[in-house]
Protein backbone atom coordinates (compact mmCIF):
# COMPACT_ATOMS: atom_id res chain seq x y z
CA UNK A 1 0.00 0.00 0.00
CA UNK A 2 1.32 3.45 -1.02
CA UNK A 3 1.02 6.77 1.30
CA UNK A 4 1.41 9.87 -0.04
CA UNK A 5 3.63 12.64 1.72
CA UNK A 6 1.04 14.50 3.19
CA UNK A 7 -0.46 11.54 4.31
CA UNK A 8 1.79 10.00 6.43
CA UNK A 9 2.49 13.60 7.64
CA UNK A 10 -1.31 13.01 9.20
CA UNK A 11 -0.96 10.04 10.15
CA UNK A 12 2.47 10.86 12.10
CA UNK A 13 0.37 13.61 13.42
CA UNK A 14 -2.18 11.52 15.03
CA UNK A 15 0.20 9.10 16.47
CA UNK A 16 2.08 11.51 18.51
CA UNK A 17 -2.33 12.80 19.59
CA UNK A 18 -2.43 9.57 20.38
CA UNK A 19 0.71 9.11 22.30
CA UNK A 20 0.40 12.37 23.92
CA UNK A 21 -3.69 11.75 24.81
CA UNK A 22 -2.78 8.26 26.56
CA UNK A 23 -0.11 10.00 28.49
CA UNK A 24 -2.40 12.48 29.35
CA UNK A 25 -5.60 10.14 30.08
CA UNK A 26 -2.59 8.11 32.49
CA UNK A 27 -1.78 11.42 34.23
CA UNK A 28 -5.61 12.36 34.75
CA UNK A 29 -6.26 8.48 35.92
CA UNK A 30 -3.26 8.79 38.67
CA UNK A 31 -4.83 12.12 39.82
CA UNK A 32 -8.08 10.80 40.05
CA UNK A 33 -6.62 8.30 41.63
CA UNK A 34 -4.77 10.11 44.38
CA UNK A 35 -7.67 12.94 44.56
CA UNK A 36 -10.25 9.83 45.44
CA UNK A 37 -7.78 8.22 48.02
CA UNK A 38 -7.55 11.54 50.08
CA UNK A 39 -11.25 12.01 49.17
CA UNK A 40 -12.05 8.95 50.88
CA UNK A 41 -9.45 9.19 53.99
CA UNK A 42 -11.25 13.13 54.45
CA UNK A 43 -14.76 11.80 54.40
CA UNK A 44 -13.86 10.25 57.90
CA UNK A 45 -13.83 13.62 59.49
CA UNK A 46 -16.91 15.01 60.77
CA UNK A 47 -17.95 18.41 60.34
CA UNK A 48 -19.66 20.87 62.42
CA UNK A 49 -21.73 23.54 61.51
CA UNK A 50 -21.16 26.91 62.55
CA UNK A 51 -23.79 29.85 63.34
CA UNK A 52 -22.45 30.99 60.20
CA UNK A 53 -24.49 28.45 58.12
CA UNK A 54 -20.68 26.90 56.90
CA UNK A 55 -19.24 24.03 57.91
CA UNK A 56 -16.06 22.95 59.86
CA UNK A 57 -13.83 19.40 60.07
CA UNK A 58 -13.55 18.83 63.56
CA UNK A 59 -10.21 17.98 63.29
CA UNK A 60 -7.64 20.74 62.51
CA UNK A 61 -3.82 20.98 62.32
CA UNK A 62 -2.05 23.44 63.51
CA UNK A 63 0.94 25.24 62.23
CA UNK A 64 2.19 26.53 65.55
CA UNK A 65 5.26 26.01 67.06
CA UNK A 66 7.22 26.66 69.94
CA UNK A 67 8.82 30.47 69.93
CA UNK A 68 10.90 31.65 68.32
CA UNK A 69 9.09 29.76 65.30
CA UNK A 70 10.65 28.38 62.22
CA UNK A 71 8.09 27.66 59.39
CA UNK A 72 10.92 25.85 57.38
CA UNK A 73 8.97 22.57 57.76
CA UNK A 74 5.69 23.77 57.70
CA UNK A 75 5.02 23.54 53.79
CA UNK A 76 5.93 19.70 53.44
CA UNK A 77 4.27 18.37 56.84
CA UNK A 78 0.86 20.18 55.49
CA UNK A 79 1.06 18.65 51.91
CA UNK A 80 1.55 15.13 54.06
CA UNK A 81 -1.48 16.39 56.18
CA UNK A 82 -3.42 16.85 52.85
CA UNK A 83 -2.63 13.70 51.50
CA UNK A 84 -3.60 11.68 54.84
CA UNK A 85 -7.16 13.53 54.50
CA UNK A 86 -6.68 16.68 56.74
CA UNK A 87 -8.61 19.72 55.50
CA UNK A 88 -8.89 21.97 58.13
CA UNK A 89 -5.66 24.47 58.73
CA UNK A 90 -5.12 26.54 61.88
CA UNK A 91 -2.30 29.78 61.31
CA UNK A 92 -2.16 32.33 62.62
CA UNK A 93 -0.10 36.10 62.05
CA UNK A 94 1.72 35.29 65.09
CA UNK A 95 3.08 31.88 64.02
CA UNK A 96 4.87 32.93 60.80
CA UNK A 97 3.12 30.09 59.01
CA UNK A 98 0.80 31.30 56.56
CA UNK A 99 3.08 31.55 53.91
CA UNK A 100 4.26 28.12 53.71
CA UNK A 101 0.66 27.01 54.48
CA UNK A 102 -0.67 29.09 51.24
CA UNK A 103 1.74 27.22 49.12
CA UNK A 104 1.34 23.92 50.26
CA UNK A 105 -2.75 24.45 49.58
CA UNK A 106 -1.46 26.13 46.05
CA UNK A 107 0.87 22.78 45.61
CA UNK A 108 -1.54 20.38 46.64
CA UNK A 109 -4.15 21.97 43.80
CA UNK A 110 -0.84 21.34 40.98
CA UNK A 111 -0.09 17.77 42.22
CA UNK A 112 -3.98 17.06 42.40
CA UNK A 113 -4.56 16.19 45.63
CA UNK A 114 -6.95 18.63 45.81
CA UNK A 115 -9.57 19.92 43.24
CA UNK A 116 -8.97 23.69 44.58
CA UNK A 117 -8.43 25.47 47.60
CA UNK A 118 -12.50 26.10 47.85
CA UNK A 119 -11.92 22.39 49.54
CA UNK A 120 -9.51 23.02 52.24
CA UNK A 121 -10.84 24.81 55.39
CA UNK A 122 -8.19 27.57 56.36
CA UNK A 123 -8.48 29.83 60.22
CA UNK A 124 -6.30 32.74 60.73
CA UNK A 125 -5.82 35.12 63.49
CA UNK A 126 -5.25 38.95 64.21
CA UNK A 127 -2.59 39.47 66.12
CA UNK A 128 -2.82 41.79 69.43
CA UNK A 129 -0.67 44.23 67.66
CA UNK A 130 -3.82 44.98 64.88
CA UNK A 131 -6.80 44.68 67.41
CA UNK A 132 -7.37 48.37 66.50
CA UNK A 133 -10.97 49.38 64.41
CA UNK A 134 -8.84 50.52 61.62
CA UNK A 135 -6.00 48.01 61.45
CA UNK A 136 -8.28 45.12 60.93
CA UNK A 137 -8.79 45.25 57.54
CA UNK A 138 -5.13 45.87 56.50
CA UNK A 139 -4.45 42.87 58.36
CA UNK A 140 -6.50 40.38 57.32
CA UNK A 141 -5.74 41.37 53.99
CA UNK A 142 -2.07 40.91 54.50
CA UNK A 143 -2.81 37.78 55.85
CA UNK A 144 -4.51 36.67 52.54
CA UNK A 145 -1.58 38.33 50.64
CA UNK A 146 0.78 35.62 52.61
CA UNK A 147 -1.72 32.87 51.86
CA UNK A 148 -2.55 34.06 48.10
CA UNK A 149 -5.52 33.40 48.78
CA UNK A 150 -9.37 35.36 48.12
CA UNK A 151 -11.17 34.52 51.80
CA UNK A 152 -10.39 32.53 54.92
CA UNK A 153 -13.21 30.36 56.39
CA UNK A 154 -12.87 31.89 59.80
CA UNK A 155 -11.00 34.74 61.32
CA UNK A 156 -10.19 35.16 65.03
CA UNK A 157 -8.90 37.73 67.50
CA UNK A 158 -6.36 35.97 68.56
CA UNK A 159 -6.39 37.49 72.38
CA UNK A 160 -8.37 39.57 74.44
CA UNK A 161 -6.36 42.28 74.43
CA UNK A 162 -4.41 45.04 72.44
CA UNK A 163 -0.66 45.80 71.87
CA UNK A 164 1.02 48.93 71.09
CA UNK A 165 1.27 48.55 66.90
CA UNK A 166 4.21 46.60 65.83
CA UNK A 167 5.49 43.30 64.30
CA UNK A 168 3.86 40.90 66.10
CA UNK A 169 6.51 38.71 68.67
CA UNK A 170 6.55 37.41 72.52
CA UNK A 171 6.97 37.89 75.14
CA UNK A 172 5.16 40.93 75.35
CA UNK A 173 6.32 43.55 77.45
CA UNK A 174 3.40 44.73 80.34
CA UNK A 175 3.96 48.44 78.90
CA UNK A 176 2.52 47.70 75.75
CA UNK A 177 -0.59 46.43 76.81
CA UNK A 178 -3.45 48.46 76.02
CA UNK A 179 -6.81 48.25 76.73
CA UNK A 180 -9.00 47.32 73.78
CA UNK A 181 -11.94 48.73 72.13
CA UNK A 182 -13.52 45.74 71.84
CA UNK A 183 -16.55 46.73 69.97
CA UNK A 184 -14.60 49.02 67.15
CA UNK A 185 -12.18 46.17 66.82
CA UNK A 186 -15.66 43.67 66.28
CA UNK A 187 -17.24 46.13 64.19
CA UNK A 188 -14.38 46.08 61.88
CA UNK A 189 -13.83 42.28 61.67
CA UNK A 190 -17.69 42.22 61.18
CA UNK A 191 -16.77 44.18 57.88
CA UNK A 192 -14.51 41.77 57.07
CA UNK A 193 -16.89 39.25 56.99
CA UNK A 194 -19.57 41.44 54.51
CA UNK A 195 -16.61 41.80 52.05
CA UNK A 196 -16.37 38.45 51.72
CA UNK A 197 -13.07 38.13 52.89
CA UNK A 198 -13.76 35.42 55.72
CA UNK A 199 -16.77 33.40 55.59
CA UNK A 200 -17.09 33.18 59.44
CA UNK A 201 -15.63 35.10 62.24
CA UNK A 202 -14.38 34.55 65.66
CA UNK A 203 -12.45 34.88 69.12
CA UNK A 204 -9.47 33.06 70.97
CA UNK A 205 -9.00 32.94 74.67
CA UNK A 206 -12.07 34.51 75.49
CA UNK A 207 -13.86 33.90 78.85
CA UNK A 208 -17.75 33.88 79.46
CA UNK A 209 -17.48 38.03 80.75
CA UNK A 210 -15.77 39.40 77.76
CA UNK A 211 -18.28 37.08 75.12
CA UNK A 212 -21.24 38.90 77.32
CA UNK A 213 -19.80 41.83 76.84
CA UNK A 214 -19.02 41.53 72.98
CA UNK A 215 -22.41 40.00 72.72
CA UNK A 216 -24.12 43.26 73.81
CA UNK A 217 -22.97 45.26 70.39
CA UNK A 218 -22.38 42.05 68.39
CA UNK A 219 -24.59 42.14 64.95
CA UNK A 220 -23.06 38.99 63.81
CA UNK A 221 -22.12 36.72 66.87
CA UNK A 222 -18.85 34.91 67.10
CA UNK A 223 -19.18 31.81 65.49
CA UNK A 224 -16.39 29.96 67.34
CA UNK A 225 -14.34 30.35 70.40
CA UNK A 226 -11.12 28.71 70.26
CA UNK A 227 -9.29 27.92 73.73
CA UNK A 228 -7.32 25.91 75.63
CA UNK A 229 -9.01 22.49 76.31
CA UNK A 230 -8.01 19.34 77.45
CA UNK A 231 -9.22 16.21 79.99
CA UNK A 232 -6.33 18.31 82.80
CA UNK A 233 -8.49 21.83 81.84
CA UNK A 234 -11.65 21.34 80.86
CA UNK A 235 -13.73 24.23 80.85
CA UNK A 236 -16.86 23.27 81.45
CA UNK A 237 -18.51 26.64 82.49
CA UNK A 238 -17.07 28.11 79.24
CA UNK A 239 -18.17 25.31 77.30
CA UNK A 240 -21.91 25.33 78.57
CA UNK A 241 -22.18 29.14 78.59
CA UNK A 242 -20.48 28.92 74.52
CA UNK A 243 -23.21 26.34 73.34
CA UNK A 244 -26.72 28.27 75.13
CA UNK A 245 -24.83 30.90 73.15
CA UNK A 246 -24.38 29.19 69.89
CA UNK A 247 -20.71 29.97 69.73
CA UNK A 248 -18.99 26.71 68.70
CA UNK A 249 -15.62 25.67 70.77
CA UNK A 250 -12.61 24.57 69.36
CA UNK A 251 -9.67 22.98 71.49
CA UNK A 252 -6.29 24.57 71.18
CA UNK A 253 -3.31 22.16 72.93
CA UNK A 254 -5.99 19.27 73.50
CA UNK A 255 -2.76 16.83 74.23
CA UNK A 256 -1.43 19.23 76.84
CA UNK A 257 0.08 21.90 74.91
CA UNK A 258 4.33 22.72 75.11
CA UNK A 259 6.43 24.37 77.21
CA UNK A 260 5.47 23.17 80.29
CA UNK A 261 7.73 23.60 83.04
CA UNK A 262 6.50 20.27 85.10
CA UNK A 263 6.25 17.78 81.96
CA UNK A 264 2.54 17.50 80.27
CA UNK A 265 -0.10 16.44 82.26
CA UNK A 266 -1.89 15.00 79.82
CA UNK A 267 0.45 13.11 78.57
CA UNK A 268 1.85 11.56 81.39
CA UNK A 269 -1.68 11.28 83.29
CA UNK A 270 -1.74 7.91 84.87
CA UNK A 271 -5.92 7.60 84.20
CA UNK A 272 -5.51 8.37 80.65
CA UNK A 273 -2.48 5.85 80.23
CA UNK A 274 -4.99 3.35 81.95
CA UNK A 275 -7.65 4.22 79.60
CA UNK A 276 -5.84 4.02 76.64
CA UNK A 277 -4.57 0.52 77.31
CA UNK A 278 -8.06 -0.91 77.66
CA UNK A 279 -9.07 -0.16 74.32
CA UNK A 280 -5.63 -0.46 72.79
CA UNK A 281 -5.23 3.49 72.24
CA UNK A 282 -2.55 5.98 72.56
CA UNK A 283 -2.99 8.19 75.14
CA UNK A 284 -3.53 10.98 71.95
CA UNK A 285 -6.34 9.39 71.14
CA UNK A 286 -8.30 8.89 74.55
CA UNK A 287 -7.78 12.51 74.85
CA UNK A 288 -8.84 13.57 71.48
CA UNK A 289 -11.79 11.47 71.14
CA UNK A 290 -12.98 12.87 74.72
CA UNK A 291 -13.12 16.12 72.99
CA UNK A 292 -14.98 14.81 70.03
CA UNK A 293 -17.28 13.29 72.46
CA UNK A 294 -17.92 16.65 74.46
CA UNK A 295 -18.95 18.58 71.30
CA UNK A 296 -15.37 20.20 71.05
CA UNK A 297 -13.65 20.27 67.88
CA UNK A 298 -9.90 20.48 68.04
CA UNK A 299 -6.73 21.90 66.80
CA UNK A 300 -3.66 19.50 67.61
CA UNK A 301 0.18 19.73 66.12
CA UNK A 302 2.22 17.26 64.57
CA UNK A 303 4.62 17.75 61.50
CA UNK A 304 5.20 13.65 61.90
CA UNK A 305 2.90 11.38 59.53
CA UNK A 306 2.41 8.53 62.20
CA UNK A 307 0.94 10.86 64.44
CA UNK A 308 -0.94 12.95 61.54
CA UNK A 309 -2.38 9.45 60.48
CA UNK A 310 -3.22 8.60 64.69
CA UNK A 311 -4.88 11.66 65.32
CA UNK A 312 -7.35 10.39 62.83
CA UNK A 313 -8.21 7.14 64.09
CA UNK A 314 -10.33 8.24 66.92
CA UNK A 315 -14.01 8.06 65.08
CA UNK A 316 -14.43 4.29 65.25
CA UNK A 317 -15.00 3.62 68.77
CA UNK A 318 -15.89 4.98 71.59
CA UNK A 319 -15.36 5.80 75.66
CA UNK A 320 -17.12 4.14 78.43
CA UNK A 321 -19.13 6.06 80.63
CA UNK A 322 -16.45 4.29 83.46
CA UNK A 323 -13.83 6.09 81.22
CA UNK A 324 -15.97 9.60 81.05
CA UNK A 325 -16.12 9.19 85.23
CA UNK A 326 -12.47 8.47 85.13
CA UNK A 327 -11.26 11.34 83.32
CA UNK A 328 -14.38 13.93 85.08
CA UNK A 329 -12.15 12.79 88.19
CA UNK A 330 -8.72 14.48 86.84
CA UNK A 331 -7.67 17.01 88.98
CA UNK A 332 -7.65 20.28 86.93
CA UNK A 333 -4.67 22.45 86.26
CA UNK A 334 -4.90 26.06 84.69
CA UNK A 335 -2.92 27.54 82.24
CA UNK A 336 -0.83 30.20 82.33
CA UNK A 337 -0.70 30.96 78.63
CA UNK A 338 1.90 33.87 78.31
CA UNK A 339 4.47 35.23 79.55
CA UNK A 340 4.79 38.99 79.44
CA UNK A 341 8.04 41.58 80.34
CA UNK A 342 7.10 43.36 83.19
CA UNK A 343 7.84 47.14 83.92
CA UNK A 344 10.58 46.20 86.08
CA UNK A 345 11.80 43.85 83.83
CA UNK A 346 11.31 40.58 85.29
CA UNK A 347 9.39 37.74 83.67
CA UNK A 348 5.73 36.58 85.12
CA UNK A 349 3.19 34.28 83.47
CA UNK A 350 -0.64 35.58 83.06
CA UNK A 351 -3.84 34.30 81.64
CA UNK A 352 -5.36 36.58 78.94
CA UNK A 353 -8.58 34.27 79.20
CA UNK A 354 -8.88 36.14 83.33
CA UNK A 355 -9.02 39.82 81.53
Amino acid sequence: MIFYKSEVHLMLKQTTYNQRTKKGDKKEREKKKIRGTVKMASSKIPMVKLNSGHGMPVVGMGTAAPFPFMPENTKSAVIDAIKIGYRHFDTATLYQSESPLGEAIAEAVRLGLIGSRAEIFVTSKIWCTDCYPELVLPALQATLRNLQMDYLDLYLIHEPISVKPGPPSLPIKEEEIVSMDLKGVWEAMEDCQRRGLTKAIGVSNFQPKKLEELLLFAKIAPAVNQVEINPVWQQQQLREFCQEKGIHVTAFSPLGGQGRENGNPVMDSKVLKDIANSHGKTIAQVSLRWLYEQGVSFVVKSFKKERLMQNLEIFDWELTEEDHLKINSIPQEKRLWEVIITKEGTVKSICFQDM
